[in-house]
């Protein structure tokens, strides 16, 4: 079976960076576009970064929802099934619970099209 498992959340102050990853398993992850959402206490989820699955688009910059532009990075590494999201200077609203997903073919913003998803891990940035 598919199993998206994140990991490297934590706690860290304002003006850090953070890195979370994502390791897939049960699936072809080449043929998947891989997405990161995050969903803040009392908020719904939301979109984070989507990369394609060659990773070629990953610096496209209609693949980062506003907020995180020029502060995320997301990248893939095939040989490892594995996506990560780099994090720089996190502000307090980035604290939230982030989420990987994976969908077949192209990638997208819509988290109603990811098939699978991971269980979350915890960002929580002090101010």
């Amino acid at each position: 079976q598919v199993q998206l498992v994140e990991s490297g959340g934590g706690l860290v102050q304002a003006g850090a960076s953070l890195s979370v990853s994502c390791a897939a398993s049960g699936l072809t992850f080449s043929n998947y576009a891989m997405g990161w959402f995050r969903q803040a206490p009392g908020k719904e989820r939301e979109f984070v970064a989507a990369i394609g699955r060659s990773g070629y688009y990953a610096n496209s910059v209609n693949y980062y929802a506003d907020s995180v532009k020029g502060r995320f990075t997301i990248s893939r590494d095939n040989a490892k099934n594995t996506v990560y999201l780099q994090m720089e200077t996190l502000k307090p609203e980035d604290t939230a619970v982030y989420y990987c997903a994976a969908k077949p073919g192209s990638m997208t913003v819509r988290e109603s099209q990811y098939d699978y998803w991971g269980q979350g891990t915890q960002v929580t940035v002090s101010s």
